[in-house]
């Protein structure tokens, strides 16, 4: 009985007749075979249960049938809506994505790209750390990688992007706290490194112009993008002399934070004080009371972008990039202290 996980191209090509190299041009298909040659090693293959590998099999090739998404943190349900988004165009098309998470962190960010240069990803589809990423961004195009951003863009860099609408969005949510009364408005928002962030923070200070309301800088609060950064930042501004009646935050984790200091303090939202956010994942909209929130549609920034990808691959060569920018759904639910 033949042992199909041991089996090598030297036992196909031992029972065909033939040498290894002859067999390893029948698996890639070349055309420098012979009609009767390529169906001796195919029975042979057949006959013994011989499986390439795939990524020997791609190599030779120059192709691995792989393709990279790299995100700043995989915590994020809004980042896995973007690897499902990606991995069923990918999967369709034949490839394989590998996951990788750089935490926010440059330097582990520089390392992944390192290895999946090594690995011979035929693309990347990547969610920067932020604008220092710009040397990472140009390896690539150094090494003749492709590659599309994803939700960020980074200044210098010119590539395919899959946006959203950052600035209108935030305009869109801080109008909505002022027609609801509210006249100190507080923000809770990353660095300007980040392009979402900066944004963000336009659309933030559109809306208070457009109302005729002037900027206190005491309001901008800068913090990490998750819960525990929400919660130290809500802290600030509660702790202001003069506090916010309502807060802005970047994004849904940092609203969950934001939401526990409130609470901590033997306050509640939306009755004291009234909260708005980015990003609308489950969890985040079975959260008492309810968030009012921007919602993007995560899985489409990974379909399209990982589309855009392909195309580039099979295109290669300089042509002009393409920027996509996706609509956000704007959703009231309680936490802004308006009815649905």
């Amino acid at each position: 009985m033949t042992d199909f996980g041991n089996v090598t191209i030297k036992d196909v090509a031992r029972a065909s007749g033939v040498s290894p190299i002859t067999v390893s041009r029948v698996i890639n298909e070349s055309e420098r075979v012979s009609p009767d040659t390529r169906r001796r090693v195919e029975e042979a293959i057949a006959e013994l249960g011989y499986i390439p590998s795939r990524l020997a099999r791609g190599l030779s090739r120059q192709k691995t049938g792989t393709l990279a998404l790299i995100v700043p943190d995989v915590e994020n349900a809004f980042f896995l809506q973007i690897l499902r988004g990606a991995e069923d165009v990918a999967r369709r098309a034949g490839y394989r994505v590998i996951l990788c998470d750089t935490r926010a962190d440059l330097t582990l960010e520089r390392e992944l790209i390192e290895e999946m240069i090594a690995h011979r990803v035929e693309g990347i589809a990547i969610a920067p750390v932020s604008d220092r990423s710009r040397a990472h961004l140009k390896r690539l195009g150094k090494f003749g990688v492709p590659f599309v951003l994803i939700d960020r863009v980074v200044a210098g860099i010119d590539a395919d992007a899959v946006l959203g609408d950052s600035v209108g969005g935030a305009q869109r949510l801080v109008e909505h706290l002022i027609e609801l009364g509210h006249r100190r408005i507080g923000l809770i928002v990353e660095s300007d490194q980040v392009s979402t962030a900066r944004d963000r923070r336009r659309g933030y200070l559109q809306a208070l112009e457009g109302a005729g309301l002037p900027l206190d800088s005491e309001l901008v609060v800068l913090s990490t993008v998750d819960p525990r950064g929400g919660f130290t930042g809500m802290q600030r501004l509660l702790h202001l002399e003069s506090p916010p009646t309502a807060v802005f935050t970047v994004n849904n984790l940092v609203a969950l934070g934001a939401v526990e200091a409130v609470r901590a303090e033997g306050l509640e939202v939306p009755g004291d004080m009234a909260l708005v956010c980015f990003d609308d994942i489950e969890y985040a909209s079975r959260l008492y009371p309810f968030l009012t929130v921007m919602m993007q549609p995560a899985e489409t920034y990974g379909t399209l972008g990982t589309q855009l990808l392909l195309e580039r691959i099979e295109r290669g060569g300089a042509t002009k990039s393409r920027v996509v920018v996706l609509p956000a759904d704007f959703i009231v639910r309680r936490s802004c202290g308006a009815a649905a």
